[in-house]
């Protein structure tokens, strides 16, 4: 217990899509509560208005509850002026947090509201303590950590650091690391770094192994992982010194915020006080049944990569309660599920029938509500449904069936969501000073808040008593009346002498007045300095210094894979060759072939450190070549040691001229913009950082989703982690085939994460001649299964048309034969209303 109290107590952190969601987590017993308004926001279907922000932070307030402000995206050049404005909007309603994922945002929130705090989201991609501190000298006073760090990983950040660090607990996983997601990009024209996640993970796709399909019997979803439930080991979060526990759902509903709030609550509270977990197994089946996809700790718990990926649906399910095991007409028998035993099922029950056994997911599943149910004596259970309510010929023996509703569930909910009088209430501390001859005095103070205290006293001295003396019970009775109230009293103080007479009606008056005077005071909006948004961005801006580039000559850098690309590469003779492998402890005698055929080498890194790898900061650094940095922490790490020329990529995620100059001013000599921009995007913000400070990636495959889980380890071995699975990633060329027949290629990098790569390959075969137009003369082709002979094909197309002696409708026909599936504009499209600058209401 002594090492847990080295900090405070976590708060709990719920999600809020709106009011109902908002006032569930309030009644539920959140601490704080996150949400978003009309856009900056990564859930862009819900949230609030900016003027409803006022009246949202007062509710939260006086119930003494947090508000934090989701302004997490990606923010555009053109939309700079209008993201100030909302940031000092935001600080000036008394908003306690913004949870931000650019950079450059967070320098300007921090600069426009100094007293407003500033959390970096789980979009910064921060795995590491040099990830944390790097956030920290952009203005964040918290990080969010990303969901695929463990506990030990958790810890050794803790050791690290002494920023406020905030971890998920509950709730949706993504496949991807956030902020490192491009698959609506790529295949939607609608970026999840700026709220329009199309869940393409959540897609059905197909393993290609050597070219051959892999049957998965009823694993379909290969993407798709469970939910996160860290209940469980909830003594050992505690013990880490996390500030935040925080619950994932925005597009959730207000039951499922009630009941997961309510557990995590019951959960902190008991594990803070030394005790055991009372959570029942019951209990755990409402979280279950209220929204799942399957529960489990995942990541946080040590990686497990056959158990973070199911595959066999993709979406909600509710409770397993047993199969098919006989069918008669309308009758359906059931082999109970043990989950059976502990929620039985009932009439009324809704259920669905999964039979992805034999049918894929995607069509319409059977299910309806049970109209009658009987215990038969095989100690199966007889189902009966309305007529016509299911359509048997669609159900066989053996198909799983799930409560996909129950409405008991409803009624658990029911106390937080129509609470006729607050159920969450602030502990008060009372101090009474009552001195015969002297006016009555009562101190209120909130326990959780001791900076807001108020207090009342008697209009007169009180007189002395003559029939009895004044007790500590009668005090304490009077003054814990508080009702209806969002109090309770939770410890009082006496401090008497002589005989006073205290009526017990001046008691009622006082403590009333009291209660309204403290309810008043919570709900008003802080006093806060707020800097001219407007000109805390012109000062931003002022600090660009465009640098230009020697030569107007077009320079060629070629990012391979493989040894047979190197070698096309190699022939080719670039201005670079970068070196991307799976092995990085193999990059030694390849770094030394690039330089001995006279061309400059450089190496990428990994695109996540975490604590245990630092000892590739190291290696990287021994190469003696460039490098090409993916990740913040990396960058913090290289800042303190002696350093080759440093490349940003587009996993800094640099999407204006703000966030660019920042990462250049910390010693990168060129960023690569990030894939969110287009083309037109790409350009402009050339022509703001000057032609020498950018390199622009001209051909490769999207690198759609980066993932902690290992596909390689999930579906081709029976191992575990890395230590058991065999390594298929180094003899087995993977690829997953979506529904359009697309098949996009898997690879995995040095600490077993994978990248699966756009099927088709995007160039920047359409914007050339803006792009050459605009100065810049550093283009990367990047090449992921490529032949040799291809890569050759389209080195050389590129040359040509860089040099000037072919068209890019040339250019376009070539890449078209020499692509192994197509070609694609992909994020460098330009749509016709980009240029929209959304206005916050």
């Amino acid at each position: 217990m002594s090492e847990q109290r080295r900090f405070p107590k976590p708060e709990v952190m719920s999600p809020a899509g709106y009011w109902p969601q908002l006032h569930a987590a309030i009644e539920a017993g959140a601490d704080a509560v996150y949400f978003g308004l009309k856009h900056f926001t990564a859930r862009a279907k819900v949230g609030f208005t900016l003027g409803e922000l006022p009246d949202v932070m007062r509710t939260l307030h006086q119930r003494g509850v947090r508000g934090f402000v989701t302004f997490n995206t990606l923010v555009f050049e053109h939309e700079l002026r209008e993201a100030t404005r909302s940031l000092a909007a935001i600080a000036e309603a008394g908003a306690d947090a913004v949870i931000v994922q650019d950079i450059g945002i967070a320098q300007l929130a921090r600069q426009i509201a100094p007293e407003m705090e500033v959390h970096g989201s789980t979009q910064m991609s921060i795995t590491s303590a040099e990830g944390v501190e790097l956030a920290r000298k952009f203005g964040a006073n918290r990080v969010v950590l990303a969901r695929e760090l463990s506990l030990d990983e958790i810890a050794a950040i803790r050791q690290a650091t002494d920023c406020e660090l905030e971890m998920f607990v509950h709730g949706a996983l993504c496949v991807s690391y956030s902020g490192q997601c491009f698959s609506s990009e790529a295949w939607g024209g609608r970026s999840a770094n700026r709220g329009q996640c199309a869940q393409a993970c959540r897609l059905p796709y197909q393993m290609l192994v050597d070219g051959k399909h892999k049957p998965l019997a009823d694993a379909r979803y290969l993407l798709s992982p469970g939910d996160l439930y860290a209940v469980p080991l909830m003594h050992d979060i505690i013990k880490l010194g996390i500030s935040s526990l925080k619950i994932e759902g925005r597009y959730k509903d207000a039951d499922y915020v009630a009941l997961t709030t309510s557990a995590y609550r019951k959960a902190v509270d008991e594990a803070w006080a030394g005790l055991p977990l009372s959570i029942t197994p019951a209990e755990e089946l409402q979280l279950e049944q209220v929204y799942s996809r399957g529960l489990g700790t995942f990541f946080i718990g040590g990686t497990n990569h056959q158990t973070v990926v199911n595959g066999r649906a993709p979406r909600h399910r509710g409770v397993l309660m047993g199969y098919v095991s006989d069918i008669y007409g309308e009758r359906i028998v059931l082999k109970p599920h043990e989950n059976h035993t502990i929620a039985p099922l009932k009439a009324g029950d809704g259920v669905v029938f999964d039979a992805a056994n034999w049918r894929s997911p995607e069509e319409r599943e059977e299910g309806g509500r049970i109209y009658g149910i009987e215990a038969l004596p095989t100690g199966e259970i007889e189902l009966r449904f309305g007529p016509q309510a299911i359509r048997a010929n669609r159900i066989r023996v053996g198909d799983l069936i799930w409560r996909s509703h129950d409405p008991e569930l409803d009624r658990a909910a029911k106390p937080f969501l129509e609470a006729a009088a607050p159920v969450a209430k602030q502990p008060l501390h009372l101090h009474v000073v009552a001195h015969e001859g002297q006016p009555l005095q009562l101190t209120w103070t909130l326990s959780n808040q001791p900076e807001l205290s108020v207090t009342v006293q008697s209009p007169e001295p009180l007189p002395r008593s003559q029939n009895r003396a004044l007790t500590n019970e009668f005090l304490y009775d009077q003054a814990s009346r508080l009702g209806n109230t969002a109090y309770n009293l939770a410890e009082m103080q006496v401090d008497s002498s002589g005989q006073p007479f205290v009526p017990s009606s001046l008691l009622n008056n006082l403590r009333r007045q009291a209660i309204e005077q403290l309810s008043a005071l919570q709900a008003a909006a802080p006093m806060r300095q707020i800097q001219a948004p407007l000109d805390v961005l012109a000062q931003a801006q002022q600090n660009l210094q465009p640098a230009v580039s020697p030569t107007s000559t077009p320079q060629l850098h070629i990012l391979v894979r493989t040894p047979e690309q190197l070698q096309a590469a190699l022939a080719a003779k670039p201005a670079s060759i970068t070196l991307d492998y799976l092995e990085l402890y193999g990059l030694k005698p390849a770094v030394e072939l690039v330089q001995s055929h006279g061309i400059k080498a450089r190496v990428a890194s990994p695109r996540v450190l975490k604590p245990s790898e630092q000892r590739i900061i190291h290696f990287l650094l021994k190469l003696g070549c460039e490098i090409v940095v993916r990740s913040t922490g990396l960058l913090e790490a290289l800042r303190h040691e002696q350093h080759p020329a440093l490349i940003g990529d587009f996993s800094l995620n640099a999407a204006n001229s703000v966030t660019a100059n920042t990462l250049l001013e910390l010693g990168l000599e060129r960023i690569t913009p990030t894939h969110d921009l287009n083309a037109a995007q790409v350009t402009a913000l050339a022509q703001q950082l000057g032609s020498a400070a950018i390199e622009v990636i001209a051909y490769q495959h999207l690198p759609v989703f980066h993932t902690e889980h290992c596909v390689f380890c999930r579906f081709l071995s029976n191992g575990t982690s890395f230590k058991d699975c065999g390594h298929p990633c180094e003899k087995h060329r993977v690829e997953l085939r979506d529904l359009n027949g697309r098949a996009h290629p898997v690879m995995a990098d040095v600490g077993c994460r994978n990248t699966v790569f756009g099927a088709e390959a995007q160039t920047a075969v359409e914007h050339l001649e803006e792009w050459q137009a605009a100065g810049i003369v550093h283009y990367r082709l990047e090449f992921v299964h490529e032949t040799a002979e291809q890569v050759a094909s389209v080195i050389a197309a590129f040359d040509r048309t860089l040099q000037g002696q072919q068209s890019s409708a040339a250019l376009a026909e070539q890449l078209r034969k020499a692509a192994p599936q197509g070609i694609t504009q992909g994020s460098l499209f330009i749509p016709n209303d980009y240029l929209r600058v959304p206005l916050m209401q």
